[in-house]
């Protein structure tokens, strides 16, 4: 059954994911979310480079922070789109916040100076070496017996 694109493949299917996860709803009809923050990895001889589409957002709404191996992009955005006619009252106020977030693990040997990153073209460009992971020594301890 062939429905308008604002109902996406199925307006069934659309219905009872809204009921399951309302937040969805909501979010789909105001904002193009199923083109934000689309990934690609490809991996190489010495690491990883991330792509992620970030459409409509600038250099300075764009952060990334390294956390205990965890690569966290976050991109947020804030629309206002006032119109007034000529005595200044308003016919449409129209307002949009939104924050996006994914999260991938570099593992904990990556350290933040490892990392090196370029936003161009609405298009967040990652380099994350890999770097094995050192395993521990293990410590024995023993316990004093007094006798």
């Amino acid at each position: 059954m062939l429905m308008p694109s604002i109902f996406g493949e199925s307006l069934i299917d659309d219905f009872f994911d809204d009921l399951a996860r309302p937040a969805r709803a909501v979010t789909r009809y105001n904002t193009p979310s199923n083109n934000v923050m689309r990934t690609d990895i490809k991996e190489n001889e010495g690491g990883y480079e991330l792509a992620i589409d970030l459409p409509g957002y600038k250099k300075e709404d764009v952060k990334a922070e390294l956390k205990d191996g965890y690569l966290i992009v976050t991109a947020q955005t804030k629309q206002d789109n006032d119109e007034k006619d000529d005595n200044g009252k308003y016919i449409r106020r129209e307002r949009y916040y939104g924050t996006c977030s994914r999260t991938f693990y570099v593992g904990e040997e990556v350290t933040q100076e490892d990392i090196t990153a370029k936003f161009e073209d609405g298009i967040l460009k990652l380099s994350v070496p890999k770097k094995e992971a050192v395993p521990k020594a293990e410590e024995t301890k023993y316990i004093r017996i007094e006798g």
